[in-house]
């Protein structure tokens, strides 16, 4: 038996270095599908406020409030600023803000409800879940506890397609629109796209196995009772 020469050995490089790089484009592809399925799901339904439609009700995901656990981080307070400002046009009557009452940052519900009322917006129409843990909760609680079928969701860019998809899919005829995000670098706003990438899978994997919400409650009349007073 002899032994391959470096001659032999250096020309199987390219057909090894071309299958190595067939086989990473097919996992970078099956790994980016979840991803797809958002961005492609949510295409048609994605709005800036001044382009808004109309619905009776805006939903306002939660995230991290400000330190001194009272107010808004930047990020929440722009998505709360952009609701006001469809309330104010007439856009939508009703908010429904879902967030982690027991979050690690403070309690976002009572942060939101208070920071809306501050800037004008009704408080009999703010309506509090405090138990959207995540997106995909704050979808499914919308529609199984509030009885939301239509409606806008307000977040920033680099979430709205996920939160518009994983809400179609779970049955509410939603559109979304785009937050504002003072304050948001270049490269915060790299880093939190590269998450919601892969918060993607995690998305595609809840909708598959239809997740239910971590907390389950009675129906709830508080959204109907708003739109009414």
């Amino acid at each position: 038996m002899t032994e391959e020469s470096p001659v032999g050995a250096v020309r199987r490089w390219p057909r090894r270095l071309r299958r190595l790089a067939v086989a990473g484009l097919v996992v970078l592809v099956l790994a980016s599908c979840p991803w797809l399925w958002t961005a492609l799901s949510a295409r048609g339904h994605v709005y800036e406020a001044a382009d808004a439609p109309t619905a009776d009700v805006v939903i306002v995901l939660g995230t991290a409030v400000a330190a001194d656990r009272q107010r808004p981080g930047d990020r929440l307070a722009g998505r709360l600023d952009t609701a006001a400002e469809l309330v104010a046009s007439g856009r939508a009557t009703v908010v429904l803000v879902s967030g982690d009452g027991g979050g690690a940052s403070g309690d976002e519900p009572t942060v939101m409800t208070s920071y809306l009322t501050e800037r004008g917006v009704d408080r009999r129409r703010v309506v509090a879940d405090p138990f959207g843990l995540d997106t995909y909760d704050s979808c499914a609680r919308a529609r199984e506890v509030y009885g939301v079928e239509r409606a806008l969701i307000v977040t920033q860019s680099y979430h709205l397609s996920r939160a518009v998809t994983l809400c179609r899919h779970l049955g509410l005829d939603v559109d979304g629109v785009v937050a504002r995000c003072d304050g948001c670098g270049p490269a915060l706003l790299a880093e939190k796209s590269v998450r919601d990438y892969f918060a993607s899978g995690k998305a595609a994997w809840d909708a598959l196995r239809g997740r239910a919400p971590a907390v389950r409650s009675p129906a709830d009349p508080a959204v109907q009772n708003a739109l009414r007073s």
